[in-house]
């Protein structure tokens, strides 16, 4: 005997008459995802970027060197190492911090993190030579495999800390071209990048001949005697030369990608479409504010340089006025130069523009030495002298205390948040009153047959009155100087 139900077919067909054959044409559909149709480059790019990532502290085995596309599953271990020469204790632990989102952004987990107090940098050890010994010590308790150093140190003082360390030394130059490596997509951004790689490798070629033979005999060849004479120091001098032959090519590369970019910088100017580029500092929000005003779907992550190349978008302005909107590359405190020169090409969109909208981390520990940060690299490239419009993001989870005093530290900018939406309609308003004006002003009586003129007038000057006549559109208004000379034949 059995407590099993009867089974009927019919009963079980009548229960899935209501189904809905379409839910099961491609498999089964969650509710909760979006749209195929709407989903945007930046979604699949961040899809991409996260589809296979390691969870710390949940491997059982010994070593996992398991690699992805994106980066080691295997995070490395770091020690952080920073020396504060001048500005207060809360600078110094800024720094750190923005170091270690630096080192977990690169793919590594860090372990500890301390920094000395000195009015200069140890020329040998960077760090005192007395300390070197207790990180040593502290890297060797924790067990980390690099020490990361918040600073460009000098070949020498690489050499003699991973002497003396005994793990691999990197120093912050090092850890931000790592993760513009990561994120470069672009042949241009890759190129780039492999640029700036190279200038800082070949000035650091000199600490690899350890390793390597010497042109040497007889004792000074360690006791090796005769037959120790070996091709190390032309082996580096190869390597010298091959990285400087790569060197050459890539710039040639870029220049050639350089007469693209300026070519279509020269058609904007030509028409007299204004251009905006939006700068900050990294992880500010820029790409979240030009997908709220343009609708651009970039890739959009809570990381440090998480988009590299730049994104040039065409928009209108409410009277009608065409203009880009473009976003850069993130600036960071101590940028390195070889990066600086090396994205040159891609920094000139910020110093050819009209407008520099300049996004601020509200919720920021120091958002004011982020602009300070920002405005050294403009003034680098000779972007100083454009118009600034400061805008302050992510007022959602900002303190307001710190928002008015931004506020009235900048007179010229406006509170948003692009997760939220709120103040995008004021940045807007604020981003339509700094676009340049047309200088040439007009009153015309335009021909019906002459509609193309009245929609150049709409895209490219400003119309004060429009009326429509029995002989044609009446305009009043101001122009660029080409379509003003266009519109003289019809002046009134």
């Amino acid at each position: 005997m059995t407590n099993a139900e009867d089974f009927s077919l019919d009963a079980e067909l009548a229960s899935t008459a209501a189904w809905d054959d379409d839910d099961f044409e491609s498999g089964y559909v969650d509710a909760s995802l979006p749209d195929p149709e709407e989903v945007t480059t930046g979604d699949l790019d961040l899809a991409e970027r996260h589809q296979l990532r390691r969870v710390s502290g949940l491997r059982t085995e010994l070593e996992d060197i398991t690699e992805v596309e994106y980066r080691q599953l295997r995070l490395e271990r770091v020690v952080l190492v920073g020396v504060w020469t001048d500005g207060t204790i809360e600078d110094a632990e800024n720094s750190m911090a923005e170091l270690a989102l630096l080192a977990e952004t690169a793919g590594s987990e860090v372990l500890d993190a301390i920094y000395q107090r000195r009015q200069n940098p140890d020329p040998a050890t960077y760090v005192g030579r007395g300390k070197v010994e207790g990180i040593r010590e502290i890297v060797e308790a924790s067990g980390a495999d690099t020490v990361i150093c918040d600073g460009e140190l000098a070949p020498s003082q690489l050499r003699n800390l991973e002497d003396k360390i005994k793990v691999k030394v990197v120093d912050r130059t090092a850890l931000i071209l790592d993760i513009f490596a990561q994120h470069a997509k672009s042949k241009e951004g890759k190129a780039q990048v492999e640029l700036a790689q190279l200038n800082y490798l070949k000035q650091r070629l000199r600490g690899w001949g350890g390793n390597l033979s010497r042109q040497v005999g007889g004792r000074a060849a360690g006791g090796v005697g005769i037959g120790g004479r070996g091709p190390g120091e032309t082996k580096i001098e190869t390597d010298r030369r091959r990285i400087n032959d790569r060197i050459a090519k890539l710039r040639r590369d870029l220049k050639a990608m350089e007469g693209t970019r300026a070519t279509m910088r020269q058609e904007r100017h030509r028409n007299h479409v204004p251009s905006v580029a939006i700068a900050g500092y990294t992880n500010a929000g820029k790409s979240s504010i030009l997908n709220r005003l343009t609708g651009a779907g970039v890739l959009v992550e809570d990381a440090l340089f998480a988009t590299l190349d730049p994104t040039t978008r065409r928009t209108q302005a409410s009277d009608g006025r065409v203009y880009t909107m473009s976003d850069t590359v993130g600036f960071v405190r101590h940028l390195p130069h070889q990066l600086v020169e090396a994205f040159r090409s891609t920094l000139e969109e910020v110093a050819d523009s009209d407008l520099i909208v300049h996004v601020v981390d509200g919720s920021h520990a120091d958002p004011e030495g982020q602009i300070s940060a920002v405005r050294e690299v403009l003034a680098e490239i000779g972007a100083s002298k454009i118009p600034e419009l400061i805008v302050i993001n992510k007022a959602d989870i900002a303190d307001p205390m710190v928002v008015a005093r931004l506020c009235q530290r900048e007179p010229h900018s406006v509170v948003v948040s692009a997760k939220t939406g709120e103040g995008i309609a004021d940045a807007l308003a604020a981003i339509e009153a700094d676009l340049p004006r047309p200088q040439v002003a007009f009153e015309a009586l335009v021909p019906y047959a002459r509609g193309d003129l009245v929609d150049q007038i709409h895209k490219l000057g400003e119309i004060t009155s429009l009326e429509h006549t029995a002989d044609g559109t009446r305009i009043v208004g101001r122009a660029t100087e080409a379509l003003a000379g266009e519109l003289a034949a019809y002046a009134v």
